[in-house]
C-alpha cells in the first residue's frame, strides 16, 4: 500500500509552496498581526485565483472538484506559511458543512462564493466554552429567526454567512440542535472583535437578535451532522498544524547550522542535537497519524472518526512542541518581537484550541476506540 501523495498531488503541493512563499512571508504575516487589516486581502484573492479555495468543492459548484486529498496538501502549505487569511474557517467548516448538509438549491447558493473566494463563511458553535458540548447550547431559534450569542467565532468579524448551531427542542438531547445559515451582514447581527493569542487570525464575539435563519439539513440531524463537520476540520487543520511543525523545525535546524559559539555551529552540540531529533520524531509521528486520516476523509471510511482525533492529538502536540523548541534552539533572541519564532508559537496555540482542545480530543479518541472495540 502506498501512503505518499501522487505525482499530480506533489505538483500541487510545490505550486502551492512557491506561491505561498512570495506572497505570504513572515513580512506579510507581520502585517496583519501588526496592522489593522483583520486579514490579508489580496493572498485571498490570489489563493482564489489560484484555485486552491475550490479544490475540494463540485466542479459544478464552482470548485476545482479535486477532492479532500488535494485539499490536505493546500492545508499542510496554509500551515506552513502561517497565511493570515480566512481558509479554515470558510472552507473545512463553512463550505464542508454545506456539502454535508446542503440542499442542491443551498450548494448552489453558496458554494460557488466560498469557491470563488467572493464569499467567506464560518462556523458559530461555541458560546464561551472551549469544547463541543450540545448541552452547552443556549442560542435558540424560533420561526427561523435566532437569538442568542456566540463566541469565539473564528473569522467572525470578517465572513459573510456562519453556520450556527441553535437550539430547537428542549429534551435535552443532542436531536434538539439544529443548524442554520445565518447572513452576518443582515439585520439582528452584532459583532465584536475578541482579543487572541494570535491576532494575524481573527476572533469574534457575534450577537444574534431575531436574525433570519436558513435551516440547514434535518432538525434533528444538527449535532450528528457538526461531528462529521467537525471530524473533517480535524484532518484538514491537523495538516495545518504539521505544515508549521516541519517549518519551526527547519528553522530551528537553520539557525543552529548558522549560530556559531565557541568556534562551532551550536547544532555541533549534543544538547541541541537532541532538542532537533525529539522536534523531528514529534513531526514525523504527526505526519503519520494524519495521512492515516486523509486516507479515511479521502475514501469517507468508517474509521474516520477515530483517525481524525488521531490525527488532531498527534499534529496538536507536534506543532505546540516545535514551536516551543525552536524559540529555545534559537535562545535568548528567540524571545524577541524581531524574531520569527513567535509567529509559529502564536499559530500553534491557536489552532490546539480551534476546534476544541488537546484533552476533549483526547477524550474522543478514547471513547471512539471503546465504542469500535465494543461493536466489534
Amino acid at each position: 500500500m502506498n501512503f505518499e501523495f501522487s505525482d499530480d498531488q506533489k505538483q500541487l503541493r510545490d505550486e502551492a509552496r512557491r506561491y505561498l512563499a512570495e506572497h505570504s512571508s513572515p513580512k506579510a504575516v507581520r502585517a496583519v498581526l501588526e496592522g489593522k487589516a483583520p486579514y490579508d486581502k489580496e493572498l485571498w484573492k490570489g489563493l482564489a485565483g489560484m484555485g486552491f479555495l475550490g479544490v475540494a468543492i463540485p466542479e459544478e459548484y464552482g470548485g476545482a472538484g479535486a477532492g479532500h486529498l488535494e485539499l490536505c496538501v493546500i492545508a499542510e502549505e496554509m500551515g506552513r506559511a502561517i497565511a493570515p487569511v480566512p481558509f479554515s474557517s470558510s472552507i473545512y467548516l463553512a463550505a464542508e458543512a454545506i456539502m454535508i448538509a446542503g440542499s442542491a438549491e443551498q450548494k448552489q447558493k453558496y458554494l460557488p462564493g466560498l469557491a470563488q473566494g467572493t464569499t467567506i463563511g464560518t462556523l458559530a458553535l461555541f458560546e464561551g466554552t472551549g469544547n463541543p458540548s450540545h448541552a452547552k447550547i443556549k442560542t435558540s431559534v424560533a420561526q427561523n429567526k435566532i437569538s442568542g450569542t456566540k463566541k469565539p467565532v473564528p473569522d467572525g468579524s470578517i465572513a459573510d454567512i456562519a453556520i450556527v448551531a441553535a437550539r430547537t427542542g428542549s429534551s435535552g438531547r443532542e436531536t434538539d440542535i439544529s443548524l442554520f445559515i445565518v447572513d452576518l451582514k443582515g439585520a439582528g447581527v452584532k459583532r465584536s472583535d475578541l482579543q487572541g493569542i494570535d491576532p494575524s487570525r481573527n476572533q469574534a464575539e457575534v450577537v444574534f437578535d431575531g436574525a433570519a435563519a436558513e435551516p440547514l439539513g434535518k432538525a434533528s440531524e444538527g449535532w450528528a451532522t457538526l461531528m462529521q463537520v467537525l471530524d473533517r476540520a480535524a484532518v484538514l487543520t491537523a495538516f495545518e498544524q504539521v505544515g508549521g511543525a516541519d517549518r519551526a523545525l527547519e528553522m530551528g535546524r537553520d539557525y543552529a547550522l548558522d549560530r556559531i559559539a565557541f568556534g562551532r555551529p551550536i547544532g555541533s552540540f549534543q544538547a541541541v542535537k537532541h532538542i532537533l531529533a525529539d522536534m523531528y520524531v514529534s513531526a514525523t509521528l504527526a505526519r503519520s497519524n494524519c495521512y492515516y486520516g486523509a486516507w479515511a476523509l479521502s475514501t469517507n471510511a468508517g474509521e474516520l472518526p477515530e483517525a481524525a482525533a488521531t490525527a488532531r492529538v498527534s499534529a496538536t502536540q507536534a506543532f505546540q512542541h516545535c514551536s516551543k523548541q525552536n524559540i529555545q534552539v534559537h535562545g535568548g533572541m528567540g524571545f524577541t518581537w524581531e524574531f520569527d519564532c513567535h509567529l509559529y508559537y502564536r499559530r500553534s496555540n491557536a489552532l490546539a484550541l480551534g476546534i476544541g482542545s488537546q484533552s476533549y480530543w483526547e477524550d474522543e479518541l478514547i471513547d471512539r476506540m471503546r465504542k469500535r472495540n465494543a461493536a466489534a
